[in-house]
């Protein structure tokens, strides 16, 4: 086995640090990292919220010393504001639902980190992301990213978006195990981090009231909430308090006429209108998606019959996926409810990753495949 040099990217939790530990046992020279993605880290948490304080930071250094690997700390606040929280506030402001895990694998632990780390002279960086990777044509060939073989953790959706390059200096260690084992292995190896929860939710949101972060950096701008024959319902003091799919929270006083449920089917900043309606108004089987990453196969040259996930931990749909350009035209085989622009469409081929694309727009149009 070739001996490489290895970042390892150790966030404070247990994943990471197993990693790392089982980096080091396969006899490659690693050095541990932690990321400081806020310049006053210790409002980045609450309870088991996130992964970016100072006491994940401790933990961190701690787990490394029981590895006897060196370890650093990493300024990545600046470019974390302005990559991942900037980001992720604009996008609400264009009526979008990004996903901002997404966008730190893709602009900061595989972006920023991993050039910097190719700078310093190593040749991969480890993380504790429950994903696979496999080799595809042989030693000579390029390596393509699997789902994880445990179904509830796998992460291979917030990793799509990583291009072959990024994929062929990434190494995923505990790819191959359940959380469960990863737990038990971190007690016997005496990682003190053997028992401590998941980080959740959005780690640069403390307290997990978006709809408060976004008005703070927003401001509020008032608008209505129609029903679909442009009946208004309610009013509401800003379009990034909403997603398409959510029922909760909507702050309408008084039941649809039919007393069914009302849900947000479209958000329009512009005019500041959310409209609402019935559930089944919701189905979509018509995406077009926008930017793809073929990170798993060529870019296709016509119509793929493929599986696709519209969102993290999200269900997989059967479609067919035809790619022009930089747009991916999706016709689903079967409705999907709740499909927002912004959020990232993954292709698979059973397990595999073929690639990802952001959605753009979404319609009930009946699929023609």
């Amino acid at each position: 086995m070739t001996t490489l040099r290895v970042l390892a990217a150790m966030s404070g939790g247990v994943d990471s640090a197993v990693a790392a530990a089982r980096a080091t046992e396969a006899g490659h020279e690693v050095t541990g990292v932690h990321l400081a993605l806020s310049s006053n880290p210790s409002s980045y948490r609450t309870g088991a919220r996130g992964c970016c304080t100072l006491e994940d930071a401790r933990d961190a250094r701690r787990a490394a010393d029981v590895i006897g690997i060196p370890f650093y700390v990493w300024d990545m606040a600046e470019r974390f504001r302005d990559d991942v929280v900037q980001d992720f506030v604009a996008e609400y402001a264009r009526g979008n639902t990004p996903n901002p895990c997404l966008r730190c694998n893709e602009k900061i632990k595989f972006a920023a980190v991993l050039d910097r780390a190719v700078a310093l002279g190593f040749d991969a960086v480890c993380t504790g992301h429950h994903a696979r990777l496999e080799q595809v044509g042989g030693v000579a060939g390029g390596r393509r990213l699997t789902r994880s073989v445990d179904p509830a953790k796998d992460q291979s959706y917030v990793l799509a978006v990583l291009s072959g390059v990024q994929l062929s200096r990434a190494m995923f260690p505990i790819g191959d195990s359940t959380k469960d084992l990863v737990r038990k292995e971190a007690a016997e190896r005496g990682l003190g981090v053997a028992t401590k929860p998941d980080s959740h939710d959005i780690c640069f949101i403390p307290d997990g009231n978006t709809r408060s972060f976004l008005r703070d950096r927003l401001g509020s701008a008032e608008g209505p909430i129609v029903e679909p024959d442009g009946t208004v319902v309610g009013s509401h003091d800003g379009t990034f308090g909403f997603t398409i799919g959510q029922r909760r929270g909507l702050g309408i006083d008084h039941p649809a006429a039919d007393g069914r449920p009302r849900f947000v089917l479209s958000i329009e900043p512009v005019s500041r209108t959310v409209t609402v309606g019935p559930a089944e108004a919701l189905d979509v089987t018509q995406i077009q998606a926008i930017r793809p990453v073929w990170s798993g196969c060529p870019a296709p040259g016509g119509p793929i019959d493929c599986l696709v996930q519209l969102r993290a931990h999200g269900e997989v749909h059967r479609a067919v996926c035809e790619p022009d350009g930089d747009v991916v035209q999706v016709s689903l085989r079967e409705p999907a409810r709740g499909i927002a622009p912004g959020q990232a469409a993954v292709f698979y081929d059973g397990d595999a990753v073929l690639g990802s694309a952001t959605i753009a727009r979404q319609s009930g149009v009946a699929a023609t495949r």
